[in-house]
């Protein structure tokens, strides 16, 4: 069985980025969150695995948000009758995935008042995690209009004061002492800014270990970022499994062997990850982009490959996700690269992207026919754009292909 030497944080990180991503301005509230979490268990007393565990749950709590308009909620009420939609969808995300799953509860009930949690058919350590992550996360909510100006640390007594006028109801009352201790020294708000945070986190990312993981479960991994995508818009929805499926099988058709197909695969799921920090009304209109909602757009590519960079030992994944829209004649993005520079990998992905996109049906038409879409490739490959190869191998088995890109 192959596997793979990664960094677990580094893993949890690249998931806390993707949901960052969802807030479009603001990419940090995950790690915020996460920090601040990690130092009130400190205060609390907690042993430091049980800090690390605030810490990771902070960082993972809003991955169960794909939506700039749910996103624009988290940040703007301090309670809402749809704030605990995401929380089922974050823990039907990490329940599935063994090793993230100790996280599902803590993520499922980060929406909770403490007054429906105490006592419900919830681990007590758990109840208090979730509690606690809640807690810090109303506080970023209350803080975030003020991290651009740097005044954070300013309207520091007003925020402790609203917090604690919840203490009992929203938050545990324990909770609520741990974070007015913890908050009422000018380092917890001052570790809050874009630096002090960036330093935390990648202090925290060092100090972890590396472990194997077998592709079986690096897929599973994958599969999370898949789902959260394809959550995001209802015309994106199985996009990144169909690009998946259609890979590997031209992976396959290409002669690449098992590891190879289960890495492409891998990165099939992962390439559109950066498409979360792409507006809702901007994925979703029912006409053509124009050019700035178009550059906006060109921008997810790049976005996919700053998330995937960081992660030790998944180079080659990274490269075949963040390259899926370069051409071969180098006028794609965001690399500009011309084919020799491109990986067959890279550009079966491309392919397979182009052609299960043109198979789903789409707000402004609806879906051709194979043959259509194979008139369009080979298009492409007369203007020098994609690899003619794989687009022969799709024309040979076609409907094989068509099958694997809708699950049909």
């Amino acid at each position: 069985m192959t596997t793979i030497r990664v960094n677990p944080r580094q893993l949890v990180l690249a998931i806390a980025s993707a949901a960052d991503l969802v807030g479009v301005d603001d990419k940090s509230h995950g790690k915020r969150v996460a920090i601040m979490a990690r130092e009130c268990g400190k205060v609390l007393g907690l042993p430091q695995a049980r800090c690390d565990l605030l810490y990771e749950a902070g960082l993972l709590h809003d991955c169960g948000v794909s939506s700039t308009r749910t996103h624009r909620a988290l940040v703007s009420e301090l309670d809402w009758s749809g704030a605990r939609d995401h929380c089922e969808r974050g823990y039907a995300v990490l329940s599935d995935f063994n090793p993230l799953s100790h996280l599902a509860n803590i993520v499922r009930y980060h929406h909770t008042h403490w007054d429906e949690l105490e006592g419900a058919l919830v681990d007590g350590d758990e109840a208090l995690s979730a509690n606690l992550i809640y807690l810090v996360d109303r506080v970023d909510m209350l803080t975030s209009p003020y991290y651009a100006s740097g005044h954070q640390l300013f309207h520091a007594g007003g925020i402790r004061s609203r917090i604690a006028s919840y203490s009992g109801s929203f938050f545990a009352p324990r909770l609520v002492d741990a974070f007015m201790e913890a908050s009422r020294h000018d380092a917890f708000w001052l570790l809050l800014t874009r630096e002090a945070t960036g330093m935390y986190v990648r202090d925290m990312a060092a100090s972890d270990g590396h472990t194997s993981l077998s592709l079986e479960d690096l897929r599973r991994f994958a599969a999370i970022f898949a789902y959260i995508v394809d959550a995001k818009s209802p015309y994106t929805k199985e996009h990144s499994e169909g690009v998946a499926r259609l890979s590997r099988l031209l992976g396959s058709l290409s002669g690449l062997g098992p590891s190879d197909c289960d890495k492409l695969e891998i990165a099939a799921l992962l390439h559109d990850i950066g498409k979360l920090q792409v507006p809702d009304e901007i994925l979703d209109k029912p006409s053509s982009l124009d050019d700035c909602e178009t550059s906006v757009m060109r921008a997810h590519s790049f976005a996919t490959f700053e998330i995937l960079r960081p992660i030790d030992g998944i180079e080659d994944i990274a490269e075949w996700a963040s390259h899926h829209h370069e051409a071969m004649d180098g006028s794609g993005y965001p690399f500009g690269l011309t084919g020799e520079a491109l990986s067959l990998p890279a550009r079966i992905i491309r392919i397979a992207d182009i052609f299960q996109a043109m198979a789903q049906v789409r707000p402004y038409r609806t879906a051709p026919q194979p043959a259509v879409i194979l008139n369009y490739l080979r298009e492409l490959v007369a203007a020098g754009k994609v690899d003619p190869g794989v687009v022969a191998l799709l024309e040979a088995h076609l409907d094989a292909c068509y099958r694997a890109a809708i699950a049909a």
